[in-house]
């Protein structure tokens, strides 16, 4: 009998010895979780959407070389500036809609970066309408990169068709959608979108497209010309 109370004695002993083992481990594991999640997945996180954008993130080119609005009046310059160009048309009071979904959801965001614009399409004539559609988007946030062209029908009829894209002007020459062109006068949009496949513009009556692709497409552009703008810096400082 004292044998065996001895036996019991020291399996009772090992037993506890190898729980504190076993609690020590795990609080030592849990620790370690804590620390991954609270440093290590957000820094993984960071340099994986990082790399996505710096990588991957190129918005494709769909048409080269939209022309210059030459025979425009009013602000008609594309070159050297990242343009999301809008065609209102004849009833601008029928785009006003548009215009304030565009200018909450996209405008407010990127309009402090140099070199952005947005630059609406009109045809002659609709001069005080397009001023007084900015003096009211001017209650809401500045409007400095808020600009307008005017044109003949035919003129704005020939810019929309240089776009090549797959959306109709209206007959009072307008479309809800926008359309993003760079600096060289290219147009950008998706060549593999989830709905449409090739995307070459986004529709301004919806708030979920531009909040779910215009935002992204947009946020893409303008961190690759940063991006080109540090490197040709960097370059420079060499």
């Amino acid at each position: 009998m004292g044998l065996l109370r001895n036996y019991l004695t020291e399996l009772k002993g090992g037993f506890q010895n190898r729980l504190f083992i076993f609690v020590k481990v795990f609080d030592a594991m849990k620790k370690t979780f804590v620390l991954v999640v609270l440093f290590i997945l957000p820094l993984v996180a960071y340099l994986f959407f990082a790399s996505g954008v710096n990588n991957f993130g190129r918005l494709p080119v769909l048409t080269e070389q939209v022309p210059e609005l030459s025979n425009f009046e009013g602000e008609n310059s594309l070159a050297d500036k990242i343009t999301i160009l809008g065609f209102l048309g004849s009833n601008i009071e029928n785009r006003k809609g548009n215009a304030f979904n565009l200018n909450q959801k996209i405008y407010k965001r990127f309009s402090e970066f140099n070199d952005f614009q947005f630059l609406m399409i009109a045809p002659k004539g609709n001069e005080l309408a397009a001023e007084a559609l900015k003096e009211e988007l001017g209650a809401l946030s500045e409007v400095d990169k808020w600009n307008f062209a005017f044109g003949d029908e035919s003129d704005i009829t020939t810019l929309f068709k240089s776009l090549k894209t797959n959306v109709e002007l209206e007959y009072d020459l307008s479309t809800p959608y926008v359309f993003i062109i760079d600096k060289d006068r290219n147009l950008r949009g998706r060549k593999d979108d989830e709905d449409e496949g090739v995307k070459y513009g986004f529709n301004t009556t919806s708030v979920a497209e531009l909040n779910n692709k215009m935002e992204d497409d947009v946020k893409i552009i303008l961190a690759e010309y940063r991006l080109a703008l540090k490197k040709n810096n960097a370059d420079r400082s060499k």
